[in-house]
């Protein structure tokens, strides 16, 4: 009785003190190998368990996770941001990282499969995930144990983080191997380390190491939480492909044209996408023949046509650009596409009002008719709002079923905006017919 009595104050107390003092927690447990780590934080609770683990070197944090049981990493995963469990199952083989993520929801895992997924040529895409990264206080001597563990492993710099796992600095590895053994490696740092964002672009990439003449570049979150690391032999790899392919695929082009491919190819890649577009347009042009006896009364409105569709369809690709931006960037996931919906439906009505106001203050002015003015003002307004929708939904929208938004927006959002804004125009022209 007495040694079940004293287990479990021992219990109280470790709980206690991991509730407590996570820090110092943190810097104990990454030095234990990642078994006994895992063991320690499968007695704690959820909560404090995570926090411990975010406190954690990246690689260590990694490690702990694999060496889980089943129970304890889901329950880690689940309480840990999605953004920072990606980014700690990108250090792991492939059979590990789907392992654990099988552990999740299918909502949850497919989440944290998409983080893991950044943009071809950006620098999240180009990097390796397994980096050297370790505490500000880790000893250099501890730093060189470690590292002597991972043989085969291509390493030019060790990095620093702090307890959140944001990059502090970089040191050198022949720095590191010069240091006496008991110097703290927050001492030895070089200062602020050169970072990219994982959105970063090849040319941001490049230019950011040439400037510096880097061996090795790090990679960052927005929270600048280490990711990875850039070498640079992939670099110059990833120097040889085009910086124009999204802006290809946005047209119908192929990523993988060129300037002198053969004709037969360019025909190949966009004929079908001209014929797509070929087919809205008589779509777009169907929706017109609906009204072909409202035009007839009233001509001035297939010259009020070109207005409405021109307006909706500038407002769609605003709303289309920003969006795409936002999902290249990461800027938004899943659960904020409701408000990202509901924020362009609402730009589109406020813009709508102000665009409708001045629009049918002219058609007045050169029509002299009250009603046309009203009908041309209250199309407006509808198609811009619904071209707002649509600009946002449809990249989305397919990014969701797994399609690159980038290959076919444009001529979906075209044939919409065409179609809402010709339909609206000429619906509400038939309505008040009476009074054009």
């Amino acid at each position: 009785m007495r040694g079940e009595t004293a287990r479990s104050a021992a219990a109280a107390l470790v709980r206690g003190y991991v509730k407590l003092f996570p820090d110092e927690v943190a810097r104990a447990v990454d030095g234990a190998a990642p078994a006994e780590a895992a063991e320690l934080l499968a007695t704690q609770s959820a909560p404090r368990a995570a926090e411990v683990l975010r406190r954690l070197s990246p690689e260590q944090a990694a490690s702990v996770l694999a060496a889980s049981r089943e129970g304890g990493a889901r329950r880690l995963l689940e309480r840990l941001e999605p953004a920072r469990a990606a980014a700690l199952l990108a250090r792991l083989e492939p059979e590990e990282r789907a392992r654990l993520r099988g552990l999740l929801a299918p909502d949850a895992a497919r989440e944290l499969a998409e983080l893991a997924r950044y943009p071809p040529d950006t620098a999240g895409a180009l990097m390796d995930p397994w980096v050297a990264a370790f505490r500000g206080e880790t000893r250099a001597g501890q730093a060189l144990t470690r590292l002597r563990r991972q043989r085969g492993r291509r390493i030019h710099d060790v990095f620093v983080v702090d307890a959140e796992g944001r990059l502090t600095g970089a040191v050198s590895l022949q720095e590191l191997a010069l240091a006496p053994s008991d110097t703290p490696l927050g001492s030895l740092g070089r200062g602020p380390a050169p970072r990219v964002p994982a959105t970063a672009g090849r040319e941001e990439i490049v230019e950011t190491m040439g400037a510096g003449a880097l061996a090795s570049l790090a990679v960052v979150d927005f929270d600048q939480r280490l990711l990875g690391v850039l070498r640079h032999a992939t670099l110059v790899a990833a120097t040889e492909s085009e910086a124009t392919a999204d802006i290809q695929s946005m047209v119908g082009a192929s990523r993988e044209e060129r300037a002198l491919s053969p004709v037969g190819f360019a025909v190949r890649k966009r004929l079908p996408w001209l014929q797509i577009n070929l087919s809205t347009a008589f779509l777009a042009a169907g929706v017109v023949g609906l009204f072909e006896a409202t035009i007839q009364q009233v001509t001035a409105l297939a010259i009020l046509l070109p207005v409405v569709a021109g307006q909706s369809g500038n407002s769609g690709a605003q709303a289309l650009a920003v969006t795409m931006r936002a999902l290249v960037l990461r800027e938004i996931r899943p659960r904020s596409w409701p408000r990202v919906l509901l924020k362009e439906l609402s730009v589109g009505a406020v813009n709508g009002l102000a665009v409708a106001v001045v629009c049918a203050g002219a058609v007045y002015l050169w029509s002299g008719s009250a009603g046309l003015s009203l009908v041309i003002g209250s199309a407006m307004v509808v198609s811009m709002m619904v071209a707002g929708l649509a600009g946002a939904a449809i990249p989305t929208l397919l990014s969701a079923f797994g399609q690159d938004p980038a290959q076919s927006s444009s001529i979906i959002l075209t044939t919409v905006t065409d179609v809402a804004g010709f339909f609206t125009f000429l619906g509400l022209a038939r309505i008040f017919s009476t009074m054009l």
